[in-house]
């Protein structure tokens, strides 16, 4: 009986058949893709390429490209290269991809170093290949290594790509040879839409507005991105009724315009002070639906307030769901110009508790605020933490602002000890951005804020050889 029962829970799993690791599901390359696309984060990646790893799998270089590609979004380059370097033999689209996505998170050298080493290792490149490398040679603007390239190509049999082609005249253009941008152009057999729109933009960049003009008369197809190229240049041109008058053969032709032709015409409004204008181009975006973006709502902020209208500049921020520290920056400054100091500065409050960390722009507009409002101890104060808290070095902008509050003060010595106590090193930096802008002016009132011994003066003339090479100094 007791044998019975000991033997009871053998007898109630009889008919089955124990689990085992070679019945459990298996974790394929599908499977592996839609763990990576699932991943919220980094640490979920990592875990996603543990399983892979356990699962035999760290060969399969399409689960690889989407790992870096993943690593890439998040910003996580190194591991990306980690798991690049893991991959015993990469396919010349593995290559590809790790060159683009070095490219894309700011690594162009990187990428260019491992097109080397992949020229050096022997793998063949195709023609997605030298598309990558030259955007890498655009972003570090180093020409020779895209002539290289570009002769690479030409022995690869890859010269006449469209895509290649349109590349590498960004790369010309932008690097200041407009003579080879040109030549590029006018050697393609087939020009897409890019092709042309490229050549308007370079021919711009270069500031052949006329030769940009006839280009663009002789497209035989326009897109809404060449009509904005075109408009765009008469803005940066100083000629912004050219750019209206643009914009009324763009409606004629029956062309949507996109944000980026308002935000055009935006800055054309701006350049002819017309608040008219820009209100008219505020009501059809509108009217078009156009929604209140980044790039959209700043350029609005920007044309109320240059173009007087404060009150709608503020509704316009207020409105926008989502802003850019350029947009932040803008409200701020249009308040400050305008001599709304505690408005200004209540707002860079708001910024910092919305935790958008300021830049020297940003402190820039703060700093005006309290020249309007004549609060030196508040500059100061903000002045302060932009070095202490924020790690930005200030710029003659910055140091003008405390100058002409300093001026305007007209107290004793006494209550500019927050000045004087000030690190030397700091004062160094004060009085040699005041000789760069130009605006130290009022020697008795410099020599109240900083030391003027011989040996601090010679300690400083020492600096200032440093920092402003161009100013001949008298030292005999």
């Amino acid at each position: 009986m007791i044998a019975c029962v000991s033997g009871a829970p053998d007898a109630l799993q009889a008919g089955r058949t124990p689990p085992s690791p070679c019945s459990a599901p298996r974790f394929g390359t599908e499977d592996a893709l839609a763990a990576l696309r699932r991943c919220a984060d980094f640490g979920q990646l990592r875990q996603a390429h543990a399983r892979i790893i356990r699962s035999g799998l760290s060969s399969d270089q399409l689960l690889a490209r989407k790992m870096i590609q993943v690593c890439s979004s998040r910003g996580q380059m190194d591991y990306a290269a980690l798991v690049f370097r893991q991959i015993e033999r990469p396919q010349t689209f593995t290559w590809n991809v790790m060159i683009r996505e070095y490219t894309m998170n700011g690594g162009s050298r990187r990428a260019i170093l491992l097109y080397n080493l992949m020229i050096c290792k022997g793998y063949a490149p195709d023609k997605f290949t030298f598309p990558f490398v030259v955007k890498a040679c655009i972003d570090s603007l180093v020409i020779e290594k895209g002539r290289e390239v570009h002769g690479m190509a030409i022995k690869a049999g890859f010269s006449r790509d469209v895509f290649l082609q349109n590349t590498l005249m960004d790369l010309y253009f932008k690097c200041g040879d407009g003579e080879c941008g040109r030549s590029v152009f006018e050697n393609m057999p087939v020009r897409s839409v890019v092709s042309w729109t490229t050549m308007i933009s370079g021919l711009i960049a270069c500031g052949d507005l006329d030769g940009a003009r006839r280009t663009f008369e002789q497209m035989p197809d326009k897109n809404v991105v060449s009509w904005t190229a075109m408009i765009n240049g008469y803005v940066k041109n100083g000629q912004p009724q050219e750019a209206f008058d643009l914009f009324r053969r763009m409606q004629i032709d029956k062309v949507e315009p996109n944000e980026f032709t308002l935000v055009n015409l935006l800055k054309a409004c701006t350049e002819l002070g017309s608040l008219k204008l820009g209100r008219w181009i505020h009501d059809y975006a509108l009217k078009n639906g156009f929604n209140l973006g980044v790039f959209l709502g700043t350029a609005l902020i920007d044309m109320y307030s240059k173009c007087d209208s404060l009150e709608d500049a503020r509704w316009v921020f207020d409105e926008m769901q989502i802003k850019s520290l350029v947009t932040w920056n803008a409200m701020i400054t249009s308040l400050g110009v305008h001599g709304c100091g505690e408005e200004a500065l209540a707002l860079f409050g708001q910024m910092e508790k919305a935790n958008v960390v300021p830049d020297a722009i940003t402190f820039v507009g703060a700093l005006c605020a309290c020249v309007h409002m004549n609060d030196l101890e508040k500059a100061y104060e903000l002045f302060v933490n932009m070095r202490e808290l924020y790690d930005i070095t200030p710029l003659p902008e910055h140091y003008a602002c405390l100058l002409e509050l300093y001026n305007h003060a007209s107290v004793q010595d006494e209550d500019f000890d927050f000045l004087s106590n000030t690190e030397m090193e700091q004062n160094n930096d004060i009085l040699a951005a005041f000789l760069e802008a130009d605006i130290a002016q009022d020697v008795s009132s410099a020599d109240r804020i900083f030391p003027s011994s011989f040996e601090e003066t010679t300690k400083m003339d020492s600096i200032y050889r440093g920092q402003l090479p161009r100013f001949k100094w008298d030292v005999g």
